[in-house]
């Protein structure tokens, strides 16, 4: 009888062995922590910000230290990387309509509808590169998966959250980058005032505009 018990007791421990070490590889090859692994690869630090197009194995991420933004796809298999300064803008596009812009010397566009989108919410990163200019992320519609947006309108908010941001960024760096260049010339221009977490990460006002 104790031999039974000692063969049930080790089929029992086996079993639960393989399903957590079932459960940890699904975890380890899953969309989002191979995007989180590219990251950051990518970015040599932590992410400030991320954006996952759940499904699609598409994504981006920018660091404010790294100085850099990465995209990302086929769940972190190719992946570019920028330096911010190279990023001209993003667009919101629904339903195929650029409906919220950000662009490099332009006043910001601001989102004028607050019903969503119909058939898809995609938003739209542009890049001064020549092989890799623009990089699309379909945010809506998308797999039911955990921390994805459900509904068109969440898809929108996030998708305006990053046009701030990125109003943020080339704001900045466009500061920044014009500093750089005059520099030589003109001596005792103060410095432009450095890209902070709290700049991107402020989202009051995008809420007010989605508020119906």
């Amino acid at each position: 009888m104790s031999e039974w018990l000692r063969l049930v007791l080790l089929i029992g421990l086996g079993g639960v062995g393989v399903t957590l070490l079932a459960m940890g590889l699904a975890r380890y090859v899953a969309e989002d922590q191979r995007l989180a692994r590219t990251f950051r690869k990518g970015l040599g630090a932590s992410a400030d910000a991320t954006l996952i197009s759940h499904g699609s194995g598409r994504g981006v991420a920018l660091s404010l230290a790294a100085r850099r933004i990465v995209t990302a796809w086929d769940a972190g298999g190719w992946h570019m990387v920028y330096p911010l300064e190279e990023l001209l803008g993003a667009e919101l596009d629904l339903d195929g309509v650029v409906a919220a812009r950000a662009m490099r010397g332009e006043p910001r566009r601001l989102l004028d509808r607050t019903s969503g989108a119909e058939r898809e919410v995609r938003l739209r990163l542009l890049f001064d590169e020549a092989k890799h200019p623009d990089f699309e992320l379909v945010l809506w519609p998308i797999r039911p998966l955990r921390g994805a947006p459900t509904k068109p309108r969440e898809a929108v908010a996030e998708a305006n959250r990053w046009i701030a941001r990125v109003e943020t960024l080339l704001r900045r760096t466009g500061g920044a980058l014009a500093l750089a260049q005059a520099q030589p010339a003109v001596s005792n221009i103060p410095a432009a005032r450095p890209v902070e977490a709290g700049d991107l990460f402020d989202d009051e006002e995008d809420e007010d505009e989605l508020a119906d």
